[in-house]
């Protein structure tokens, strides 16, 4: 099962694809799965595919060994002149991401944590934008240890990662269910600690953008792995 973890020395890319129905939803994730269950590229680590809950969408969270290894794989011609057009048919949008891990927190302050099928996340991927001279700041905030938050209901774990092209961080996080998670959410501002509003007003101050979606894990497979 793939881990998200600092010290991996990973590549990490989203792809990102939003489409129309959940029937084009479904054959998009039936296409990736196929894609994944077969994938052996070089620096290849890891794939992760979800399924988008609040609306149909997918999104791959895929593990490299380095950017040359994905740029390979990128311009390939098969990838350009089958794979593209595919999933340009079949989707409205897609967003591929290039990040690197920042830090990891958990339920039980552990500084990893597992993706896959099996552990059965409500997965939470949000994607704030941002000027490339405020990365460095919103990756500091983010990235700081919040006990308060291990404390919080349905809370699992969540992922702060920073988009290599300085404007965006990501925040991946996973949570027992879809209701814990909006309690979270909507939770009013007085019933947060001082220091989580003081973040949260501060972060809002520096965004240009922000987008999120909620998504189940669907399927996994590693190199080292069979698939999940």
């Amino acid at each position: 099962m793939p881990i998200i973890e600092p010290e991996n020395g990973s590549l990490t890319v989203f792809n990102l694809f939003n489409t129309t129905d959940s029937e084009k939803q479904k054959t998009l994730l039936d296409a990736m799965r196929g894609i994944i269950a077969n994938a052996n590229y070089p620096g290849w680590r890891s794939s992760t595919l979800h399924a988008g809950v609040a609306r149909p969408c997918a999104a791959n969270y895929i593990q490299w060994r380095s950017i040359d290894d994905l740029k390979e794989r990128y311009d390939g011609e098969n990838f350009k002149h089958n794979t593209v057009p595919y999933f340009t048919d079949l989707t409205t949008s897609v967003h591929l991401l290039k990040t690197e891990v920042v830090s990891v927190q958990t339920k039980d302050g552990g500084s990893l944590t597992e993706i896959g099928p099996d552990r059965d996340d409500f997965t939470v991927i949000v994607l704030m934008g941002c000027d490339p001279k405020h990365q460095s700041e919103l990756v500091s905030m983010f990235e700081k240890p919040d006990s308060w938050m291990r404390q919080v209901p349905g809370y699992r774990s969540h992922s702060i990662l920073r988009a290599l092209d300085g404007d965006m961080v990501v925040n991946y996080a996973q949570w027992d269910d879809a209701a814990s998670y909006e309690a979270f959410h909507t939770m009013p501002e007085e019933q947060r600690p001082a220091h989580d509003r003081q973040m949260r007003a501060r972060g809002k101050s520096l965004l240009t953008s922000r987008e999120s979606n909620t998504y189940g894990v669907v399927f996994s497979r590693s190199r080292q792995g069979d698939a999940s």
